[in-house]
């Protein structure tokens, strides 16, 4: 291994294979065998330095070695040093000879003679096992891009394609890839399937041009029925890259290939992409995936804790992280995997206090402030009021309920002051607001609508 210093075994020797085999089996026993097998089990020993006590772990993909040391790197590193077998550090590593990702090739498998006992279709090892369809919690502001996946990935011939998701960062447009290139290589696996971002698209089209190889380049693109194009955006401006995607999307198109592309926005709002792409993009479906809204967050959140195992997440940090973070899915996961990994690396409970502490960071990075402005055009739009009405002097009970609402909100969701609110809502004294407030805060105790109203404008200001 070049770098290394003198006293480098090239191989784990036998003390480390047997340390290994003991460690696997406390791993699989800690974190479960779903969690185990899908991203342990796969691990293998590599080289070790004996100057440095560091041992190599061997995984798959760049994306393996970042999970796996991120999820497990610190349990690892603390089984090693137990074994006593000379290891104080270890890193992992992707193998060049080993078999997976990086992310999607070309897969072409082919079909397996009869038989009289039927068999599985084994699925290519390259398809994330956690991104299937099954895997993917919908809710209303992703429900069509899905429901358009599972179209373009099911054995009937699909309406339309292309197919163009577009969503921003996050929100689930990869892991709808990956389960299209599964369901659709479970039914149809003599079928060539081929991912690849668009700047990977870019750069090997750059350099089948260096090295003239541009037939065989083309004729690798040609041959996908199934081809998957991953933040086409990325292509704005490369001229001779965006003719030759133009040539190749309209090939495939000819020839009923499925196409399916993703991008940061809708293809309308593209820059410096050609408009003749755009056009034949647009053609198809396009379809967006919003935001997560509360509800979408929490479904995501118990999804989660469902296969989580130990320690129990209770409800109240589950409505914690649903509240908290906001910005996109993946962070979302990324907060729940940090505490529960945090919880089983330490052997810590996991409660409210505790995941406030954890992620503080997260939480500040997140945090979006509401304004009163905001607040009372919600409550005038939910109680079919004139947004005036909240600064006018007008008590009839149609516009003074609503008005409390307003000010009981602004309360508890914004940093003013009493006699700030106050001031917003038409210049009224800050004994106005206590009053609203209690009144509401009574009203929701003993009034089921009235709390129903609360929540769902809560909700819908927190996006």
């Amino acid at each position: 291994m070049v770098g290394w210093q003198d006293g480098q075994v090239d191989k784990a020797d036998a003390g480390l294979e047997s340390a290994w085999t003991a460690i696997r089996a406390g791993l699989r026993r800690d974190v479960g065998a779903r969690m185990f097998d899908q991203w342990l089990k796969p691990v293998r020993l590599g080289d070790y330095c004996a100057e440095s006590q560091t041992l190599d772990l061997l995984v798959a993909s760049d994306f393996s070695a970042n999970f796996v040391s991120g999820q497990f790197g610190d349990r690892l590193r603390m089984a090693w040093r137990s074994a006593s077998v000379g290891v104080r550090e270890v890193r992992l590593r992707r193998a060049t000879d080993v078999a997976g990702p990086r992310l999607l090739e070309v897969v072409h498998v082919e079909a397996a003679a009869p038989s009289l006992v039927e068999t599985p279709v084994a699925i290519a090892s390259n398809f994330l096992p956690r991104h299937g369809f099954e895997a993917f919690v919908t809710g209303d502001t992703n429900r069509l891009a899905f429901s358009a996946a599972q179209a373009m990935a099911g054995e009937a011939t699909p309406r339309f394609s292309p197919l163009f998701i577009h969503g921003g960062t996050g929100q689930g447009k990869t892991h709808l890839l990956h389960s299209i290139a599964r369901a659709f290589s479970a039914h149809s696996p003599s079928q060539a399937v081929l991912y690849m971002s668009a700047e990977r698209f870019m750069v090997e089209f750059v350099n089948a041009m260096r090295a003239n190889e541009t037939m065989a380049f083309k004729g690798r693109l040609r041959a996908a029925r199934l081809l998957l194009i991953d933040d086409i955006q990325f292509i704005a401006g490369k001229g001779s890259t965006q003719e030759e995607f133009l040539h190749t999307i309209n090939d495939l198109i000819d020839t009923g290939a499925r196409i399916v592309v993703t991008a940061d926005r809708a293809p309308q709002l593209l820059e410096s992409i050609d408009p003749r792409i755009l056009s034949r993009l647009a053609g198809g479906l396009v379809a967006d995936i919003q935001p997560a809204g509360l509800d979408l967050r929490l479904a995501i959140l118990e999804a989660k804790r469902a296969v989580a195992g130990d320690p129990p997440v209770p409800d109240a940090v589950i409505d914690f992280l649903a509240r908290s973070i906001r910005s996109n899915v993946r962070e979302l996961e990324g907060a729940f995997n940090k505490l529960v990994a945090y919880g089983q690396l330490t052997g810590r409970s996991i409660d409210l206090d505790f995941a406030q502490q954890m992620l503080a960071d997260a939480v500040r990075a997140n945090a979006r402030r509401i304004t009163v402005d905001e607040i009372q055009k919600a409550c005038a739009a939910h109680f079919k009021i004139d947004p005036s009405e909240m600064r006018s002097k007008r008590r009839a009970r149609a516009v003074a309920r609503p008005r409390q609402v307003a000010m009981y909100l602004a309360k508890k969701m914004t940093p003013r002051s009493l006699p700030e609110i106050g001031r917003i809502f038409g210049g009224r004294d800050h004994s106005t607001v206590i009053h609203a407030v209690r009144t509401i805060e009574a009203l929701r105790e003993s009034n089921p609508d009235m709390d129903a109203d609360v929540r769902a404008l809560q909700r819908l200001l927190e996006g």
